[in-house]
């Protein structure tokens, strides 16, 4: 049977989400040997919606595994947060029919962005970005409005990500301030590698009178360009949620 689960998790206590050799303690290896030990020992793949980067958390992930004991959704999600570390909790398991598939059937993701700019608080230093800085609020609202469409991206992402396209559809971009902490979202049919990072941190750069106002329409429409501006850290970006 095949289960879909939706999941949180923090981030800064692993070394990114995905498992990779020669990496110990990420997000997907700690799932699946968990799964591992329900599954009676069976080795159990763990397919999310994407991977997040190192430091990066999230509130509303989702995955998919196929289960072969017999098990209900409300077992399955008590085992597995009583085998899991309790820097990951799965908010709910949900059988699901076999062609379901995590990653290849989102409809959407919104990711936010949440910013300091008062008095540097070590005790947020790995969940929210310490910039302790002012940024221009009215500012940041117009310019952000330009991400928002059919796009190619290729200028706002790692020169790691290969994909055929870097065409993405940005459905709702936003920023909010309340008192020093500033939020930025955007909504999208997918992200690419750093994506969100590298807008975030371009918009940063704009607010702080370091880049040229007004260029985003430029770097959307010459792919070949790259931005040059600090990529925003990943304390502070979370994946809030996945929609199918």
């Amino acid at each position: 049977m095949r289960y879909k689960i939706t999941f949180s998790y923090d981030g800064s206590k692993f070394n990114g989400y995905q498992k990779q050799k020669g990496i110990k303690n990420t997000i997907q290896e700690n799932i699946e040997n968990a799964l591992k030990y329900i599954n009676d020992g069976k080795n159990t793949k763990f397919t999310s919606s994407g991977r997040t980067d190192k430091g990066v958390s999230a509130w509303g992930q989702v995955g998919h595994a196929d289960i072969d004991v017999k098990i209900t959704e409300y077992k399955l999600k008590r085992a597995l947060n009583s085998l899991l570390p309790d820097t990951i909790h799965v908010i709910s398991a949900e059988e699901v029919k076999d062609d379901f598939h995590a990653r290849y059937m989102v409809k959407e993701k919104t990711y936010v962005y949440k910013i300091n700019t008062g008095e540097y608080n070590p005790i947020e230093k790995d969940y929210i970005c310490q910039l302790n800085k002012e940024l221009d609020i009215n500012l940041l609202k117009e310019e952000i409005k330009d991400f928002i469409g059919t796009h190619d991206f290729s200028a706002f992402i790692s020169n790691e990500d290969k994909k055929d396209t870097n065409v993405r559809t940005i459905k709702k971009a936003s920023v909010i301030k309340q008192g020093n902490y500033v939020t930025i979202s955007f909504t999208s049919n997918g992200f690419l590698k750093y994506q969100v990072r590298i807008m975030c941190g371009y918009l940063i750069s704009v607010s702080l009178g370091k880049t040229e106002l007004g260029k985003i329409k430029y770097y959307l429409t010459h792919p070949d360009k790259k931005v040059t501006t600090k990529t925003a850290v990943s304390a502070g970006l979370y994946l809030k949620e996945v929609k199918y």
